[in-house]
């Protein structure tokens, strides 16, 4: 008989509006549909504080939110990974943050689409 994997488990989250989020439950993400800034700050303080393994995907208006559970992670770093993805109703305004920062030391030319 195979042994049970020590492994940890890491939860796969997606917090945004419901349409967004209901894709990512097809395919296995534990879902936050329509969530808010207070169940993101709950959220991230009990991964925190079950010292949990987690991939958080979040719509920008999570991920820019003054949280702060939400700066611990990303100042620190750690067993969860937080990453934004665009709306579903606005894809192509969508501006990964470290896009400032590739312009800021490459220039513009550097994200520049060469179709």
């Amino acid at each position: 008989m195979a042994e049970a994997s020590a492994e940890p488990v890491t939860r796969l989250i997606a917090m945004g509006s419901a349409a967004l989020t209901a894709g990512f439950a097809l395919i296995g993400f534990e879902t936050w549909p329509d969530a808010t800034e207070e169940e993101l700050e709950q959220l991230l303080d009990s991964l925190l504080a079950k010292r949990e393994r987690a991939l958080v995907l979040l719509e920008p208006y999570l991920a820019h939110c003054n949280c702060g559970a939400l700066r611990r992670l990303r100042d620190e770093g750690g067993r969860v990974v937080v990453t934004e993805m665009p709306a579903l109703n606005a894809p192509h305004d969508y501006h990964p943050s470290i896009e400032e920062l590739v312009l800021s030391v490459l220039g513009p030319a550097a994200l520049e689409d060469e179709r």
